[in-house]
């Protein structure tokens, strides 16, 4: 794990521990979002012409610090999904990446498509947390995780009819933590967890070895839809963009510009 992922994931343990005191157990599950039913990521990112695009809502990074720190999150995730992505993802993090579990829920009281909660799962509770804000779906993020913790926090989502992306960072990650009875959609990171670097060259190495049980998504890095068009005639049906939209005033004008560029591809390099 590298420097800054042990950072955060410390951080993460902490703050978990405190949320844990503040919000029982059971104020989360008298949240109205614990009686309905999720939407399925892997069902609309597999959708027939659909752009399989996971439109991002992102203030900051740790890399980078600021990127579109005052962005409304009503108006950027609806022009999002009115552009034609496929599903938002919306970072909950808030100590490096600025944002906050009211962001997911807003996105969720004005979207009908589905949303990932992407945070840095090391807890079950932030399991049942997600659920209670509205997600359909969690990210977890093999370099912070065993296999059994894999297991563990993957089957308590699905078993909440939510579904898992489990992030992976190369082969041996991949390699240890598929789990078919615990993950759904398997995303390949392309960004060096070391120098930050990023290559779509990841993607692209790992896409053969992805079990065909699970959804393939491409995160970062992913900017044209040429890439995209690669992509897809490498077997991806998803494909996370954050910064890409994120770094411009209107974020949603981005994704819309995108969409079309996408729209437009050859009918081959559309088909997963």
């Amino acid at each position: 794990m590298s420097t800054i992922l042990q950072t955060i994931v410390a951080h993460k343990r902490e703050e978990v521990a405190n949320r844990r005191e503040l919000v029982p157990v059971k104020l989360l599950e008298s949240s109205l979002y614990f009686r309905s039913k999720p939407l399925s990521l892997r069902q609309y990112l597999l959708r027939e012409n659909g752009s399989g695009l996971i439109a991002e809502f992102k203030r900051k990074s740790p890399s980078k610090g600021w990127i579109n720190q005052y962005a409304p999150v009503e108006r950027t995730t609806l022009g999002y999904m009115q552009a034609g992505a496929a599903a938002l993802s919306i970072l909950t993090d808030a100590e490096f990446f600025g944002g906050k579990n009211e962001d997911l829920t807003l996105a969720r009281k004005f979207n009908f498509c589905p949303i990932l909660r992407k945070d840095f799962v090391v807890d079950e509770y932030q399991i049942l947390e997600a659920k209670s804000v509205g997600a359909d779906a969690v990210l977890l993020i093999a370099a912070v995780l065993t296999p059994a913790e894999i297991q563990t926090l993957g089957g308590l989502a699905r078993s909440l009819g939510m579904e898992v992306l489990l992030e992976v960072h190369d082969g041996e990650e991949l390699a240890r933590s598929t789990n078919a009875e615990a993950v759904d959609l398997i995303g390949v990171n392309n960004r060096n967890l070391h120098d930050f670097s990023l290559s779509l060259d990841t993607s692209m190495e790992l896409a053969a070895a992805i079990p065909s049980d699970f959804v393939k998504v491409s995160e970062s890095g992913i900017s044209s839809a040429r890439a995209i068009g690669q992509l897809r005639e490498a077997g991806y049906a998803g494909f996370l963009l954050g910064e890409a939209f994120m770094r411009h005033a209107r974020p949603e004008r981005a994704c819309a510009a995108l969409v079309q560029e996408i729209a437009a591809l050859p009918k081959a390099a559309v088909v997963a």
